[in-house]
Formats: structure tokens, C-alpha cells, sequence
């Protein structure tokens, strides 16, 4: 993996993810979201791999990681209207192909080529798969934090936002009630990652964001998310019972302790 390389790889991603350039300004503006994503998990997975103190080589692999890691969303978008893979395509798994049907990453090392593939391939996973080796998970939790931690900003920006300026697919069109679901509820208590399977409305979206704090690996990530006030800015825009209250308080709670350790 070589400067060169990664400097090639953005090129082509560019070329990519304008081809879907569209007038439709609706479908323009969720694929865009997409496009500013990535430039912001690229600088987020540069951070963390730094932190570790990775090589430039590992770091510009992390980086490529980034670039790709989303790349399935715009043919998704693009033949389904939605980023919801229970209803369309595994992206993840939809972007390891796109990258293999373009021969894209034929310059790299075979190694390099399945790391990059298969980190692409799993980052949207529930949960880490067991079948990869040590330095494989590394890059995967790497993309998982670096991932999370801008669809954090994307979804708080979603909810401060006009209505007429947000992208329409960013909450996947759930019900906006004062309802919750007591499963997701129950998983945030039990400092478990909730599942999109349990989602009936808007407050269980943002509860389950709230959940992926538990999942998060690096010290750089819970700064982030301090630094942010990610929490509180979610928390404020779900109903203020109990229960929720409690909730949030265990996720603030645990990103304290992470802190210290």
C-alpha cells in the first residue's frame, strides 16, 4: 500500500459516487449525505489508527477501509430508494463485490486485498465475526468506531435540522410518536448493542444509537462522543420518563468508566 495508491483509490471513488449524480434532488441529497460521510470516517479512522500508533502503511490501509467502506450504499440507493438492507442489499457485502467486479484493488499485496475486503464486507455486521484473525478485527473495530462516530453527528444533525433540509432516509421513515419499545429499553439497561429488528419508532432509532456506545472499542471514540455531548443531544429529544432517564444515565455512566480506564 503505497501514497500513490490511496491518492488512486480516492480518484476512483469520486469518479464512482459521482456516476449516480442524479436531478432528483431528494435522491441527490441522501447520496451526497453518503459522499460527506466517508470524508468524515475517513478522518476519524486516520485518528484512531495514529492513536494506536500504527505504521503509514496500516494507516493509509485503514483509510482506504474507510474510503470503500460505504461504497455499496449508492447502488442500494440508487435500485431500492432506501439504506435499509433488511429491505434492499447487504451494502457492506454489496461494496466488497463493486470492488472486485472493478478490479480495483489489483495493485495491492493478496493480503492487503482480502483485509480491505473482508473489513468492508463486515463492518455493518450485528456483531464481530469469529472467523477472522487478530489483525483483521483490529481494522474491523477500527471502521465499526470510525463509522458510528459520524452517524452520530449525521443523526444529530438530522433531528436540529428544517425539515425541508434533511435527508429523508436518515431515520428510514419510522413512526415519529412518543412511543418506545420496552425491548430497547431493556437492552440499553443491560449495556448490550439493540437491534435494528427491535426498532418500531423514532425513539427506539435514537435509543439504539445510544446503544452503540457499548459497542465501541477505542479511548479516541469515547472523546469523541464526550467532547460532543453526543449523548446528551440525543437523550434530549426522547421522551423524558424514567426509563429513559435511567437508561441514559447507565450509557453516561459507562462512557465515564471508559474514560478511566
Amino acid at each position: 500500500m503505497t501514497e500513490k495508491d490511496l491518492q488512486y483509490y480516492k480518484c476512483w471513488y469520486k469518479d464512482y459516487a459521482n456516476s449516480f449524480h442524479t436531478t432528483d434532488e431528494d435522491a441527490w441529497k441522501n447520496l451526497a449525505l453518503k459522499i460527506d460521510h466517508t470524508d468524515y470516517v475517513q478522518k476519524h479512522i486516520v485518528a484512531i489508527a495514529r492513536e494506536l500508533s500504527l505504521s503509514n502503511r496500516e494507516v493509509m490501509l485503514a483509510e482506504t477501509v474507510a474510503l470503500f467502506h460505504d461504497l455499496g450504499r449508492f447502488r442500494q440507493y440508487s435500485e431500492y430508494r432506501t439504506f435499509e438492507d433488511r429491505k434492499s442489499m447487504n451494502h457492506g457485502l454489496l461494496g466488497a463485490i463493486t470492488l472486485i467486479d472493478n478490479n480495483v484493488l489489483k495493485v495491492l499485496p493478496d493480503h492487503e486485498q482480502q483485509l480491505v475486503l473482508q473489513t468492508i464486507k463486515f463492518h455493518n455486521a450485528f456483531a464481530i465475526p469469529n472467523i477472522l484473525d487478530d489483525y483483521s478485527i483490529l481494522f474491523l473495530k477500527m471502521i465499526r468506531d470510525a463509522d458510528k462516530l459520524d452517524i452520530f453527528r449525521v443523526f444529530i444533525e438530522y433531528y436540529e435540522s428544517s425539515p425541508e433540509n434533511r435527508a429523508s432516509e436518515t431515520a428510514f421513515g419510522l413512526p415519529d410518536t412518543e412511543e418506545y419499545s420496552e425491548i430497547v429499553i431493556a437492552q440499553l439497561n443491560k449495556r448490550h448493542t439493540a437491534s435494528y429488528r427491535s426498532l418500531r419508532t423514532e425513539n427506539d432509532f435514537k435509543l439504539l444509537k445510544l446503544s452503540w456506545i457499548y459497542g465501541m472499542h477505542f479511548d479516541y471514540a469515547f472523546t469523541v462522543v464526550q467532547d460532543n455531548e453526543y449523548i446528551r443531544r440525543i437523550s434530549e429529544k426522547l421522551p423524558q420518563t424514567d426509563a429513559i432517564r435511567s437508561a441514559v444515565e447507565s450509557v453516561e455512566h459507562y462512557v465515564k468508566q471508559r474514560q478511566k480506564m
